[in-house]
């Protein structure tokens, strides 16, 4: 009987749409004109709220209507699930004309008669890479021109119904919906559709994709600009073809247009840095059976006879150098001289990156009407938030009128929680890693016991010491907790923003990228910076060795140094986090979006209407794009703080941003609504942020080069202690070790057991043996081990900062083409609107207005001339 009485259901919707001879996947009203620029859904919930919400959106819907827009509903029998009631929404001429003013939006006067940049030779060779022209240059160049109702006759205005592209229309609907009253409470006005749908009244407003992204829309009416998207941007497959960025500003809006711009230069410019870390790896991998260091280590007569001290109290026992023998190998591949060369090569390339960028960047605001771009009042204009929640006001010294405000105590006092806040996330992530530390210094005498007793183990004991072993397990465990902490606290950040009132919507996204980006440079670089610059610095000596909270051993490094396991620890973590990444941004969505359409894959295509199919799928939000900055951020981090550890770190992010692109686009162009079109003339503050990062990497590069690497102590050998002239680095590694006098251990370090009666061990330290008058203080060559790597220190940090400052200065902003087509634009804009003064000018005179003065006539020719003078 239920299942007769939903045949039925279908049969007369059946009969609904083959009445309006209309499939339901449309973007227009039921007239089949009028187009569909917003939609706004809800649900009749019978709650305690029900007649309070009805109100609500009949006085919402109201004002609205008395704005100039046209309204539309669809009842809830007509959704696929019966509940859901959809209002559609279009703007009419006047009304975009009207807020096209306000928006001061750029429109079309003229076609661009500046002629274009000469051919690149190199285009033959990369044209497999490029996109058909109408899909890299949808629409010809203009000149433009703000937007001004009184002049209309300016523009080329061909079709009024598409003189606007739908972004332009659905950003002005937004601006409206933003700003729409829809109660009054106390006195006071409450507005904007974000309210309503923080309280229920409405459960979603997005405006509509204009096609299904598989396949072209029917109506030839559609230009069908995301199924172009899937079809040669969103697809893996197309992964070596250039980006069709036109396309994308003129469907997502230029917000969006340019994080893809710079993305993609991103990962073209990491090409070079790739290239060349993969050089220095491939010189550490075909040197490496030349390596001094690990030839003596391996050699049984050198590294086999060479005992080395306990790694731990009482458990540990002594052990042969030669068991390291293909870790120490394996340390060559990324501490060589190459190292050396990559830690300053990508000083450079970081320098070039930035300024290129801003070169790219100032290409692109010019192509995108950018350039007289000032933050639109949007963004500038209080949030609602504030203006709800701050109920004292004061008069505006510019605009004269009243205006909310918040108190200096009450900031003071937000400020002071928010503070408190942050600094107990950032102390909790520090205790965190204070924790995996302690799990290192308590789980390696396991470790070494485990392997040193478990016959099954041998085959792989050479190559997994204790130490990699502790070092990989820390490792994974310290990104399993990276990730718990970071799921809290993008919350926490959230909300101690929303918590500090911040007065417009560039002062909340600013603060939050900036307590976001604190968290997760102390979140995913803590554990590298302790790896790199505080392992095996604090460790004492046998005897003496120095304790956390008295209890547990600090960690030694490996008689290789201790870069390998900074590269473990920062492979680990940085693949681990592109890895989850892109599984969170691309298979999340799609899972949620196939349970969400599984009931609408049973009906007919055209029974399910292109708002239900674009109401199913993800919301992007307005921190969408946030989110996606603040991932290739932390990515730009790793491979430029971190490098000179890890030559292939640009390799692995070039691989991951390859994939990310077409990820990125994949998942906006089918598994997310359609965004709010928004401008955007730069990447914002994420600018100063990797500029800041840029200055850093120098410094933490230079340190590792000389802290971590063993360069600086094998050069000081190399130069002034080696006494083997035919082979200067032969007897490095017995000189880099101390010898420390068995019978001088107190019993909590001594081992248990000593079965081959050994007298002496060894220690990596420049120390002097128990015969000396100074012994066990270290000897001169630890000072002047420490002096040398002082002075490269400064002498690295000084050249590239020098070569840093040079190329800035070296490389225009603004390219020299772009600034002379600005000046030329700018020149001809002002031409054809004087003319058109001009000519409107004559035909009052003509028509014997008298307010039109011959003066006047002279005033404006004059105008004209002064300006083709300038």
């Amino acid at each position: 009987q239920q299942s007769g009485r939903k045949y039925n259901l279908f049969l007369k919707r059946r009969l609904r749409i083959d009445k309006r001879h209309e499939s339901k996947d449309s973007i227009f009203f039921r007239d089949g004109v009028r187009r569909i620029d917003f939609v706004l859904s809800y649900v009749e919930d019978l709650n305690k709220e029900w007649e309070k919400k009805l109100e609500r959106r009949k006085e919402f819907e109201s004002n609205l209507q008395k704005a100039g827009l046209e309204l539309e509903t669809e009842d809830k029998k007509e959704s696929e699930d019966g509940k859901i009631f959809f209002v559609k929404i279009h703007a009419p001429w006047e009304v975009l004309s009207t807020y096209a003013e306000v928006l001061n939006i750029k429109v079309p006067i003229k076609e661009n008669d500046i002629p274009s940049m000469m051919e690149n030779p190199l285009d033959c060779v990369l044209s497999p890479l490029r996109l058909p022209e109408k899909v890299m240059h949808p629409e010809p160049d203009y000149f433009t021109a703000p937007f001004s109702k009184d002049k209309q006759e300016l523009y080329l205005i061909n079709d009024e119904s598409t003189f606007f592209s739908p972004s332009m229309r659905n950003r002005i609907v937004n601006y409206i919906l933003t700003r729409c009253p829809y109660e009054t409470e106390e006195g006071k006005k409450k507005f904007g559709i974000k309210r309503l749908l923080n309280n229920g009244t409405y459960t979603a407003a997005y405006p509509l994709h204009d096609c299904q992204y598989w396949k072209k829309a029917s109506d030839p009416n559609c230009d069908s600009e995301r199924h172009t998207l899937y079809m040669e941007w969103a697809r893996f497959l197309r992964f070596y073809k250039e980006q069709p960025l036109d396309l994308i500003r003129k469907y997502y809006g230029e917000k969006i247009g340019i994080y893809f711009a710079w993305l993609g230069f991103y990962t073209e410019m990491l090409f070079l840095a790739a290239v060349v870390g993969l050089i220095c790896f491939l010189y550490g991998l075909f040197t490496m059976d030349e390596n001094m260091s690990s030839k003596e280590i391996c050699d049984p007569a050198i590294g086999g006879e060479i005992i080395m001290c306990p790694l731990c109290d009482r458990e540990c026992e002594y052990w042969r150098l030669n068991t390291t023998c293909e870790s120490s190998q394996y340390s060559h591949l990324f501490d060589n001289v190459a190292t050396l060369f990559f830690a300053i090569f990508m000083g450079i390339w970081v320098t070039l990156f930035l300024e290129f960028w801003k070169r790219r960047q100032a290409r692109l605001k010019y192509e995108w009407d950018l350039v007289d771009f000032e933050e639109e009042q949007q963004q500038l204009q209080l949030r609602p938030e504030y203006e709800a929640k701050c109920t004292q006001k004061k008069r505006n010294p510019v605009t004269q009128e009243m205006e909310p405000y918040l108190p200096l105590t009450s900031q003071a006092v937000r400020f002071c929680i928010s503070g408190a806040t942050v600094l107990f996330w950032v102390s909790l992530i520090i205790a965190s890693m204070i924790a995996v530390i302690v799990y290192r210094l308590a789980v390696y005498a396991a470790f070494a016991s485990l392997m040193e007793n478990t016959q099954t183990l041998q085959p792989i004991s050479a190559l997994l010491t204790p130490q990699l072993a502790t070092s990989v397990t820390a490792s994974c465990l310290n990104f399993v907790i990276i990730m718990i902490l970071n799921f809290f606290y993008e919350r926490i950040a959230i909300w101690i923003t929303d918590m500090e009132i911040p007065r417009t919507h560039m002062e909340y996204e600013n603060r939050l990228t900036m307590k976001m980006f604190l968290f997760q440079f102390v979140n995913y670089y803590s554990s590298c910076f302790y790896v790199a610059f505080f392992k095996g610095k604090f460790v004492g000596y046998p005897g003496a060795y120095t304790y956390m909270f008295n209890r547990w051993r600090n960690e030694e490094c490996d008689p290789a140094g201790c870069l390998i396991e900074l590269t473990t620890q920062l492979t680990i973590v940085m693949a681990g986090k592109q890895i989850w990444g892109n599984i969170q941004e691309a298979i999340v969505p799609w899972i949620c979006n196939w349970w969400g359409r599984r009931k609408a894959r049973n009906n007919p295509e055209n029974l399910y209407s292109r708002w239900e199919q674009d109401h199913d799928l993800q919301s992007f939000g307005a921190l969408g794009l946030f989110y996606e900055y603040l991932e290739m951020v932390i990515q730009f981090g790793f491979i430029t703080l971190f490098v000179a550890s890890f030559p292939l770190a640009p390799l692995l992010a070039l691989m991951n941003n390859i994939l990310e692109i077409r990820v990125d686009s994949w998942k906006l162009t089918t598994q997310y609504r359609r965004p709010v079109a928004a401008k955007a003339h730069s990447i914002g503050v994420w600018q100063e942020i990797l500029n800041g990062m840029a200055i850093l990497s120098v410094v933490t590069n230079a340190f590792i080069v000389a802290f971590t690497s063993d360069m600086i102590p094998r050069l000081v050998y190399y130069y002034a202690y080696s006494e083997n002239e035919d082979s200067p680095m032969s007897g490095y590694i017995n000189n880099s070790l101390s010898v420390f006098q068995i019978s001088d251990f107190p019993d909590r370090n001594k081992p248990k057991d000593n079965p081959e009666n050994f007298v002496i061990c060894r220690y990596r330290d420049y120390r002097y043996p128990p015969d000396h008058e100074k012994k066990y203080l270290h000897t001169m060559q630890f000072w002047h081990i420490l002096a040398a790597k002082l002075a490269f220190i400064i002498i690295m940090e000084h050249v590239v900062f020098i070569v840093k400052f040079f190329v800035a200065w070296m490389i225009p902003d603004v390219p020299a083409d772009v600034k002379a087509k600005i000046k030329r634009e700018k020149y001809l804009t002002q031409k054809i609107l004087h003319e058109y003064e001009l000519e409107k000018l004559k035909e009052r005179l003509c028509q014997g207005d008298k307010r039109a003065t011959e003066k006047e006539f002279i005033a404006t020719e004059g105008r004209m001339e002064l300006s083709r003078a300038m």
